[in-house]
């Protein structure tokens, strides 16, 4: 097999995964897990929690 046979092939396989992949993002059963992806910057976040390094004496340093 010469480098030009190699190339053809390594095209072929390379554009049968991409359309592979186009057709399962797009797929139906994909729609849920983007939905709920797209929502997430919109979702509430939850109240921060304070770090307890926050709360210590402000004299005691730790090294």
């Amino acid at each position: 097999m010469d480098i030009g046979t190699f190339r053809g092939v390594i095209t072929a396989i390379l554009l049968i995964a991409f359309v592979g992949l186009v057709i399962w993002a797009y797929s139906g059963r994909r729609r849920q897990a983007f939905d709920e992806a797209a929502r997430l910057p919109f979702d509430d976040e939850p109240t921060a929690q304070p770090h307890p390094e926050d709360h210590r004496d402000k004299g005691d340093k730790a090294l």
